[in-house]
C-alpha cells in the first residue's frame, strides 16, 4: 500500500537538510565527506586470530563498541577533511552514553553543540543480513543537521585479522525517524494497531533522562525500530551484498559461515568447506594472489573446525 493508491494515507515524508545560508551548512556538508571517508582513512590495532568457527557471527557483539569508540576518534584526526579552514578549532566529536544522539560536535569550553550523529556498527558476517540497529528516537528530538550512519566492517582475513571499514550509511535521522513512523502506521501489513506514543516536550539534544523514544501500541515482534526493515536502506545493503572479500562476494561468505552454528556437524561443515574451496578454484585458471588469498582462509577454517 502506498499514499498513491489510497487517498487516506498521508504523503510520506521528505527529507529536509539545513538550510543552505545556515552559517555551518558547510561544515555539516564537510562532515558528511569525512564520514564517508572513513574507510581510507580508519586505522586500529586491534587483532583478533583464533576465533572458534561458531563465534564468528558473535563479532558484532565483542568488538562492536570498541570500532565504534575508533571511529570518532577516526574523525577527530580527520579535522583537515571536515575543518579545512581551521574554523573551529575547539569542537571535537564525542560520544556520550545512553542517550541520542551517540556522538556529539562539541564546544569543549562551552558545551555548544553544532550536530549529533547516531553511530552504529554493522558486522558484515553476521547471520543477520541487516543491521541489527534500533532506532527509535523521536523526530523532535533531532535537529535537520543530525546524522544516523551505519558503519559496516570485517576483519581484514575475514576470518582474522584488523577490522576494516566500507562505505558508511549516512542519513537524516530526523528523515529516519519520520519514515520509520510512516511505514509502520502506512507502508507495513498487519491487522493489530499501527498507533505510535510520541512523548511531548521533546527538544534536541535532550538530556539522558528525558522520554525521547516513540512507542508503538503494539509491537509483539520488537520490530519497532528496525530501520533497515523499512525499506529505507534497502539499495545500501544489496550494494554491500555485493562487496567482494578476498574475491568472494559478502553474502555468499555470509551464507557459507551460517554452516558454522551451533549444532551444525563435521560433516557437514566440512562439505560446505571443500564445495567453497571448489567454488574459488573454479573460478581462476591461475593462483592469482586474491585466489591464493582466499585458499588460505578456507584452509584456517578448516583448522578452526578441528579446535571445535
Amino acid at each position: 500500500m502506498n499514499s498513491n493508491e489510497n487517498p487516506t494515507v498521508p504523503e510520506a515524508p521528505v527529507k529536509e537538510a539545513p538550510n543552505s545560508d545556515w552559517e555551518h551548512y558547510q561544515l555539516y556538508c564537510d562532515v558528511i565527506e569525512a564520514i564517508a571517508s572513513l574507510p581510507v582513512y580508519y586505522r586500529t590495532e586491534t587483532q583478533i586470530s583464533g576465533i572458534m568457527a561458531t563465534d564468528l557471527h558473535t563479532l558484532n557483539t565483542v568488538l562492536g563498541a570498541t570500532i565504534e569508540e575508533q571511529v570518532v576518534g577516526t574523525l577527530n584526526h580527520m579535522r583537515n577533511t571536515w575543518d579545512p579552514l581551521e574554523k573551529y578549532p575547539l569542537y571535537s566529536f564525542v560520544r556520550q552514553a545512553q542517550t541520542f544522539p551517540d556522538v556529539l560536535l562539541r564546544k569543549a569550553s562551552s558545551g555548544e553543540i553544532l550536530m549529533g550523529i547516531e553511530l552504529k556498527g554493522w558486522y558484515l558476517l553476521a547471520k543477520e543480513a541487516e543491521p541489527s540497529l534500533r532506532f527509535q528516537t523521536t523526530a523532535a528530538a533531532c535537529t535537520k543537521q543530525d546524522l544516523i550512519v551505519v558503519v559496516p566492517w570485517v576483519l581484514g582475513n575475514v576470518i582474522s585479522g584488523s577490522p576494516i571499514l566500507f562505505e558508511p550509511y549516512i542519513e537524516s535521522a530526523k528523515f529516519a525517524a519520520e519514515f520509520r513512523n510512516y511505514h509502520w502506521q502506512h507502508i507495513r501489513r498487519t491487522q493489530l494497531s499501527t498507533v505510535i506514543n510520541i512523548p511531548n516536550g521533546i527538544a534536541p539534544y535532550p538530556q539522558k533522562s528525558d522520554p525521547v523514544l516513540d512507542k508503538p501500541e503494539s509491537d509483539g515482534g520488537g520490530n519497532f525500530g528496525r530501520l533497515a526493515r523499512t525499506g529505507i536502506m534497502d539499495s545500501y545493503m544489496t550494494k554491500l551484498n555485493d562487496v567482494q572479500l578476498s574475491g568472494i562476494k559478502t553474502v555468499f561468505w555470509r551464507e557459507f559461515l551460517k554452516t558454522f552454528q551451533e549444532g551444525t556437524n563435521d560433516e557437514e561443515a566440512r562439505t560446505a568447506i571443500y564445495r567453497l574451496k571448489q567454488k574459488v578454484q573454479q573460478t581462476s585458471d591461475e593462483l592469482s594472489p586474491t585466489v591464493s588469498s582466499t585458499l588460505g582462509i578456507v584452509a584456517e577454517l578448516d583448522r578452526l573446525l578441528d579446535s571445535t
